[in-house]
């Protein structure tokens, strides 16, 4: 075997197919590494650039006591989901600060088990609203449109689960007080907070691209779509989407943002099954994650997973629909 540069300054290998064979295997996946790490930090940058001061200002408006004084104004329609005032607490946390102060503040309430189980199916439908919407904005559908569906398939799924579970009626004591920690500790407490939330955005992100670039390079990005093609065409979406629906769904919208940008230009979907995709996964992701947080408050785990799965499928068919009623030339919004 010889080896040797080519006319066009590269390096050629002349002897058996085998050493080749596996020279060339070797150089794939160092390239594909090469790209996935790349491509991986360039994107966990794109996302802290967007979650970091989205962050801030939800905690400083969490440590000004601000968030809580909009309690009252959202319990009346809390009896429509048949839950006691009290329970606005919590989904208004979580609707602005996320699913952790939801939990927190959920542990302090004594709330029935089904009102509990109510209160998980909104905000796991429905949670850090400001910042995750941003970041669907950034990757392909409008912030309204994803806010709006996201908060309507919330109260739809959990009129539905109250009408099942029919919980008891009645007011909840409100025994909660909002304690602060002094400012400069409060401040320390975020930047460690998010420093940890950082580290963990750059393993996922870039440990997601390194095998997305691993399976382009070996040629298996097209059979993973042809696996889970049946599903994705069961819940009404492109079966080329198969990878970015288990990112997001797995990994959720911070850690799946920038996975979908990159890989949907590549993929060359259209934007209406952009949108199908993004709301879809809007709705139900970070499925194991998310929903094993909340399992110690719901009378079944059934219910962290079922009703925002057959919410997101249902809201796929009705952008379907849409998508095909609407007049010739309207552009998706």
């Amino acid at each position: 075997m010889a080896i040797g540069p080519g006319p066009d300054g590269f390096i050629h290998l002349e002897g058996t197919g085998t050493v080749r064979e596996s020279i060339d295997r070797e150089c794939l996946w160092r390239a594909a590494l090469r790209r996935g790490l790349r491509k991986g930090v360039s994107g966990c940058l794109w996302m802290l650039k967007i979650l970091v001061p989205l962050s801030l200002a939800t905690a400083l408006l969490d440590y000004s006591g601000w968030l809580y004084e909009l309690d009252p104004v959202l319990a009346p329609l809390m009896g429509v989901i048949s839950l006691p005032p009290a329970a606005a607490l919590p989904i208004l946390v979580g609707l602005g600060a996320g699913i952790y102060a939801c939990i927190a503040a959920m542990a302090m309430l004594p709330l029935s088990q089904e009102h509990m189980t109510i209160v998980t199916v909104f905000v796991l439908i429905a949670h850090s609203l400001p910042q995750e919407a941003i970041i669907q904005a950034k990757s392909g559908i409008g912030f309204l449109k994803s806010t709006g569906v996201r908060l309507t398939a919330a109260f739809l799924s959990c009129l539905a689960v109250a009408w099942i579970l029919q919980p008891a009626h009645g007011e909840v004591a409100a025994a909660i007080t909002h304690t602060s920690l002094a400012f400069g500790p409060f401040l320390a407490k975020w930047g460690l907070d998010m420093a940890r939330l950082g580290l963990k955005i750059l393993v996922i992100i870039v440990g997601v691209m390194v095998l997305i670039e691993l399976l382009k390079a070996y040629n298996l990005v097209d059979r993973v779509a042809s696996f889970l093609a049946p599903l994705l065409q069961a819940m009404g979406l492109h079966r080329r989407a198969g990878l970015l629906w288990l990112t997001g769904a797995l990994f959720g919208l911070v850690y799946g943002a920038a996975v979908i940008v990159e890989q949907s230009r590549e993929l060359k979907i259209s934007r209406e099954e952009i949108e199908k995709l993004q709301l879809s996964i809007g709705i139900n992701h970070a499925m194991i994650e998310d929903s094993l947080l909340f399992l110690p408050f719901v009378v079944s785990p059934l219910y962290a997973w079922l009703p925002r799965l057959a919410a997101a499928i249902a809201v796929v068919y009705l952008m379907t629909l849409w998508f095909k009623l609407r007049p010739a030339g309207g552009g998706a919004a």
